[in-house]
């Protein structure tokens, strides 16, 4: 009984991935879900209470594996530059993994505190991974730089998802691009040499 609830669970939470990647958490919901794995709508309620909790398991389950993916390939890097560039490539890399397109989605979606808090969290331990090689390279604040680095790396997923006009190769060389030159302009304009600053800033 417990092997076939587990096995039920499992379908739910794979249909919901299905649906997360193919139309948002708008295409979430119970009918569709009872639809994808041939239960009743009120069977789906036995296992989650809302789709708040199903996009919270999802979470709890997706986000572990998909940000150890990340990790491997940023420890399998030796510099701290290499670090970042396999901390970028690596999570653009992943954006046709229905997990990975799963937790975008969730990501963008608005949701109940719960679920919010849970998300910030697991987004917390993967942006906790690059702020060491930040810290390595000589940015003051790694953290915040933590977080805008990752700002770049999520818009770059939002432009491949969109299917924009680039091709996913372009957008993805852009963003390492970006990365790599904004995590090395670690000093202030006022700590350049002379022949480094704007003519502006020239007595």
């Amino acid at each position: 009984m417990a092997e076939h609830r587990s096995m039920q669970r499992g379908a739910l939470l794979d249909a919901a991935r299905s649906l997360l990647s193919e139309g948002g958490t708008d295409a979430l919901t119970f009918p569709a879900l009872a639809e994808r794995t041939g239960l009743a709508r009120s069977s789906v309620y036995e296992y989650f209470r809302s789709r708040a909790a199903v996009v919270e398991e999802l979470c709890a389950v997706d986000f572990p594996v998909w940000a150890a993916e990340i990790e491997a390939a940023m420890e399998a890097a030796r510099t701290p530059e290499d670090k970042i560039e396999a901390y970028v490539r690596s999570q653009l890399g992943l954006v046709d993994d229905r997990r990975h397109r799963a937790v975008v989605a969730i990501s963008a979606s608005e949701l109940d505190a719960g679920a919010r808090e849970k998300i910030r969290a697991a987004h917390g331990g993967l942006v906790a991974m690059i702020v060491e090689a930040l810290g390595a390279l000589g940015q003051a604040e790694p953290r915040l730089a933590a977080m805008l680095l990752q700002g770049v790396v999520d818009a770059a997923v939002r432009r491949i998802e969109l299917g924009a006009a680039e091709d996913p190769a372009v957008v993805t060389e852009t963003a390492v691009a970006m990365a790599l030159r904004g995590v090395r302009g670690d000093r202030p304009p006022s700590d350049r040499p002379q022949s480094d600053r704007p003519q502006g800033d020239r007595p």
